[in-house]
């Protein structure tokens, strides 16, 4: 592919298509503007056209890249990946790697949160400021809130909702706005049609992560601490029912003095929902001495 498929909007999503191989997969990123480089990461059932409004707002005064990650959006989709955190966050490094980027400033949520994060724990001198929101990082292991939803994923029921109904962009996503009004069917298509039936092995696989990427999480959140708290700037949808706020509670006492704004009315996914806020006050946060 070469091209963005006939399927896209180009009034919403007008950007130019990237292309690069990482691990004999073929993976699609947008790299829009020039100068300091903000670096988009998303969770799921997303991929890069959730930040669009975003980035049409901030490209003409940084370099805006926002990946597709393996199994999502223009990206390739085999069923036989390494759809881990783990596999993704590794895959997010030669991603830098090979492009050379230094001293990014990385936007992400939901998985992405600690795909991202795992890379700047490693690469701290080459990251300048992190904004995160609606994401976590610590072992879900013992936490009943996300335990029940965990034992569905893994059931027969769980694996024919996500593979067959294409549940989390359906049925989850919707619920998880503050407005769902905020969610145009038009918008709606985009994830609909980048998730195909037999192409959801990814969103499944981030699904069973709930149960088996805890270890991995747990040794992520023992050593956030290092990082220096002034980087990080935290949005939060406080109407999330997913990601609830008291996650940003947790971070909030593992990284005491960060920055947050919270925004009532909005849910988990506060890109689409806060598009315009969020600009703001991360060109305010990038650009502050």
């Amino acid at each position: 592919m070469t091209e963005s498929p006939d399927w896209i909007n180009k009034e919403l999503y007008p950007f130019k298509p990237h292309f690069i191989t990482i691990e004999n997969h073929t993976l699609h990123y947008i790299d829009e503007g020039v100068g300091t480089i903000l670096f988009f990461v998303h969770g799921t059932p997303e991929w890069s056209f959730g930040y669009r409004d975003v980035i049409k707002n901030l490209q003409k005064k940084f370099r805006c890249v926002a990946i597709d990650l393996l199994g999502f959006g223009l990206s390739d989709k085999p069923n036989d990946a390494d759809y881990t955190c783990a596999g993704h966050a590794r895959r997010l490094t030669k991603f830098i790697d090979q492009l050379g980027f230094k001293n990014l400033n990385i936007v992400a949520n939901d998985f992405g949160g600690s795909i991202s994060l795992s890379y700047v724990l490693d690469h701290q001198d080459n990251v300048d400021r992190i904004i995160l929101f609606n994401t976590w990082m610590r072992s879900l292991q013992d936490d009943k809130h996300y335990s029940g939803p965990a034992k569905i994923v893994k059931s027969w029921l769980g694996k024919f909702l996500y593979l067959n109904m294409n549940a989390p962009v359906n049925v989850i996503m919707p619920q998880a706005y503050g407005d769902r009004k905020k969610l145009s069917p038009e918008a709606h298509r985009h994830y609909k049609a980048a998730l195909p039936k037999g192409k959801r092995t990814a969103a499944y696989a981030f699904a069973l992560e709930l149960s088996s990427a805890n270890a991995w999480w747990q040794e992520l959140w023992e050593r956030v601490h290092t990082i220096s708290a002034d980087k990080f700037l935290f949005f939060w949808g406080m109407k999330d029912k997913f990601i609830p706020p008291f996650e940003l509670e947790n971070w909030k006492s593992r990284l005491p003095g960060s920055r947050y704004i919270l925004f009532h009315d909005a849910g988990h996914f506060v890109q689409e929902e806060k598009p315009e806020e969020m600009s703001k006050a991360i060109e305010e946060f990038i650009t502050a001495s």
